[in-house]
């Protein structure tokens, strides 16, 4: 769950003491957004913000300088969604900015980059070479809701889904599809080898947690949640806690 609006969340330490430091944008369009993040070996890492305008603008020139003509691709997107507030902006890159190991060389490049949809959907990610080694295709009427995921060298992975927008398939040409069948506080997964999994549910909304899962092999893992959903316990196959 997001925190409320008077906490901010400024870092993260691990049980081996190692941190991750979170730098926000003070003021402009992105104030309070992270902007930067120094890991536990000290390196600092830049995050390129865009706006949806910005975006456009980009398409724009691009679609200019090719000579081709522009598409559609609107200066603002709906400010809500059924997956909540969407205030526009996007991460389109990371830089690394220090490193105390060395210093004096620094890529050239961002470390990775990622392209948008009209839309605002994560349409590509780029390695620090410049190639494209994920993309994701999206439904034409339901915004948001991925079809198709493809990662460079691999089968493109396609998805169904029923009335309600939940998938029922997952379809690998070159390996393991699986569909999915929902009943009240329990889905059965099955995939292509006729395995079958059974997750056991309890909650509503974002409160809904996985309390018991059946493996293919019939052992039985059980997981307890407090009244914010946090896990509290976990019990394996072996009776473990």
């Amino acid at each position: 769950a997001p925190l409320p609006p008077y906490r901010v969340l400024t870092g993260l330490v691990d049980r081996f003491g190692r941190t991750q430091t979170f730098h926000r944008e003070a003021g402009g369009e992105f104030s309070g957004e992270i902007t930067g993040v120094t890991d536990g070996a000290g390196r600092h890492f830049r995050l390129v913000l865009t706006t949806q305008a910005q975006r456009a603008e980009e398409a724009r020139q691009q679609a200019s300088s090719g000579g081709t003509e522009p598409s559609a691709f609107p200066d603002t997107l709906p400010d809500y969604t059924e997956y909540g507030r969407d205030n526009g902006i996007r991460l389109s890159a990371v830089w690394l900015t220090h490193d105390p190991e060395y210093p004096e060389n620094l890529p050239a490049a961002p470390l990775v980059r990622y392209g948008w949809t009209p839309r605002g959907e994560l349409a590509a990610v780029y390695d620090r070479s410049g190639k494209q080694v994920r993309s994701f295709t999206y439904d034409d009427k339901y915004r948001g809701r991925m079809v198709a995921h493809h990662r460079a060298g691999r089968p493109e992975i396609r998805y169904r889904y029923d009335s309600d927008g939940r998938v029922t398939e997952q379809l690998n040409p070159a390996g393991l599809s699986y569909t999915y069948q929902y009943e009240k506080d329990r889905i059965t997964i099955t995939d292509s080898l006729d395995r079958r999994e059974v997750l056991h549910t309890q909650g509503e909304g974002g409160l809904k947690r996985v309390v018991k899962k059946e493996h293919a092999d019939g052992s039985v893992t059980q997981s307890q949640f407090d009244a914010v959903g946090r896990l509290k316990a976990q019990t394996d196959a072996a009776g473990r806690t």
